[in-house]
């Protein structure tokens, strides 16, 4: 077992050994906290957008289903009428300059998996750089926009916004609610009581605290032909393959059984670099990946190699407290 995912089952399940790690955590959060006092206090280079900017973010390390919440946020502002473009920091990419506008023809080696993947989705104008600010007034500079979308970007205190939704994974929740190295939070969990919002990815109803939402499969996606096959393509029972590049791959896996099919796991890192080797997996079985990977593998994909395209279903209270934070922000 990997060093990350070691400490990763320690972190959700717990481990007597990370009481080692307290001293680091105390480290950690003095400088968070430093850092988000100046950003309320106003100090620094704080870029303030002329349009509204909504920070869809997390305080854990690991996925929570931004990127399936970001694609149905840009549908539901395009059927409100408005021009809506999306900021990254583009994770991995490695484009020539900085900010980057991420075009449907490049490859994910220069723009990053989950800005191509939003980017082929939608054709939204998407612009990266690790500072946020500047993909702001890149993205400007070339688009008239109504509003701006960060994909991640809660703790990049350089970018003023107007709303935040941290999403938290149901399941696994917080873990043991310690900030990092100890555990796995970015954030003290205390920085949750001045956030807008909060979405539980995979609740089954509505918390006190927060919405839920979930992830929705909607076909399977040929990876060589792009033709699409319902859900039930597969039948009952079948076995294959399951390979998952992303934050939390049991959540992927839990899904294909939950379609009842057989699937063999093969957990990846997050944004992990694929190979046809390293996908040559015996006995020969269909392959299915997540769309998020899908968009590093096309160029060398075996025929029966698929994504499970899936859509976020907000529940009706959030989405009809996101049409009144719109309202409050685009009058």
């Amino acid at each position: 077992m990997a060093l990350t995912d070691r400490l990763l089952d320690a972190w959700y399940e717990g481990h007597p050994a990370l009481t080692l790690l307290r001293p680091l955590e105390a480290l950690y959060r003095r400088v968070v906290n430093n850092k988000r006092a100046r950003f309320v206090a106003g100090q620094g280079d704080i870029y303030k957008a002329p349009v509204p900017v909504i920070v869809v973010g997390n305080i854990t390390v690991g996925g929570t289903g931004k990127t399936p919440l970001i694609l149905w946020m840009i549908d539901y502002c395009r059927r409100r009428g408005l021009r809506v473009g999306v900021v990254s920091r583009g994770y991995g990419a490695r484009p020539p300059s900085l900010p980057w506008r991420v075009t449907a023809r490049q490859s994910a080696e220069q723009a990053g998996d989950e800005p191509l993947l939003i980017v082929k989705r939608t054709g939204v104008p998407l612009m990266i750089d690790p500072d946020r600010s500047q993909a702001v007034r890149g993205l400007l500079a070339e688009e008239p926009l109504d509003l701006i979308l960060s994909d991640d970007g809660l703790q990049h205190y350089r970018l003023d916004r107007d709303l935040e939704l941290v999403l938290i994974d149901a399941a696994r929740g917080l873990g043991n609610r310690r900030c990092l190295p100890a555990g796995p939070l970015r954030e003290p969990v205390e920085r949750l009581e001045s956030v807008d919002a909060l979405l539980y990815n995979g609740a089954s109803e509505d918390r006190d605290d927060g919405y839920a939402f979930r992830l929705q499969p909607t076909a399977l996606v040929n990876l060589l032909s792009g033709e699409h096959r319902p859900v039930d393509h597969f039948p009952a029972g079948q076995a294959l393959h399951a390979v998952a590049g992303i934050g939390n791959p049991q959540r992927f896996f839990n899904t294909l059984e939950g379609l009842h099919w057989r699937p063999v796991p093969h957990a990846f890192a997050d944004h992990a670099v694929f190979s046809a080797q390293a996908l040559a997996f015996t006995p020969v079985l269909p392959l299915v990946m997540t769309e998020k990977d899908a968009v590093k593998c096309a160029a060398f994909a075996a025929p029966d190699w698929w994504y499970l395209a899936v859509e976020a279903v907000p529940s009706p209270a959030f989405v009809s407290w996101f049409d009144s934070q719109l309202t409050r922000l685009l009058p």
